[in-house]
């Protein structure tokens, strides 16, 4: 497939997974800067759809990133409340807010890992552990789903796990695959050289 017809595909396999769709639709109403959904709730339903998965198996939330040049824990804490309270269970607790102007300051705390300060949101999906995670989606005003997808998505499709050329093997790697081929043991992994 080409990569326009990839993003017609995954365009079409969020339009079909009802609770992916709805939080797009909250969050979009809520007017956050530079925002998207990405990572676990984009590729894993992706996953699904190819191996014939209900959408929803294996998702365990649904990260939205904004960015927002405030980089306070105070403000970022506004948009934290601010998200839950649009949401009813189960969805106020699986949607997972974190302002990517931030990320810099914590990262390296809980990974171990430097990170550099990012630009906006959409450059978080380069640092991701595999490309087949870099994807992320939004509902625009217009109720087209724009896809953005540093990588392309070739792997995500492919179901294919390898490490981030952009970046060093991540310290979670190993954990990280372990988990996805337990829920998806069609996943092929390439797995680092060095």
């Amino acid at each position: 497939m080409t990569s326009l017809n990839l993003e017609v595909r995954l365009t079409e396999i969020v339009r079909a997974d009802p609770a992916l769709l709805q939080v797009l639709t909250t969050v979009r109403g809520l007017g956050l800067p530079d925002w998207r959904v990405f990572s676990g709730a984009v590729y894993q339903g992706v996953w699904n759809a190819v191996t014939g998965r209900p959408a929803g198996y294996g998702i365990k939330d649904y990260d939205l990133g904004y960015f927002d040049p405030d980089t306070s824990w105070d403000a970022e804490d506004v948009i934290i409340k601010r998200v839950a309270a649009a949401f009813d269970e189960p969805l106020r607790s699986m949607v997972e807010v974190r302002n990517q102007a931030r990320v810099h300051l914590w990262f390296q705390d809980r990974f171990g890992e430097p990170y550099e300060p990012l630009a906006n949101t959409d450059e978080a999906l380069s640092r991701f552990v595999t490309p087949a995670f870099g994807v992320g989606v939004r509902l625009e005003a217009d109720d087209t789903i724009s896809v953005a997808a540093p990588f392309g998505l070739e792997d995500v499709f492919g179901l294919t796990l390898r490490h981030n050329p952009r970046r060093g093997v991540a310290r979670g790697w190993r954990r990280t695959v372990d988990s996805a081929v337990a829920r998806w043991p069609e996943i092929t992994v390439m797995e680092p050289t060095s």
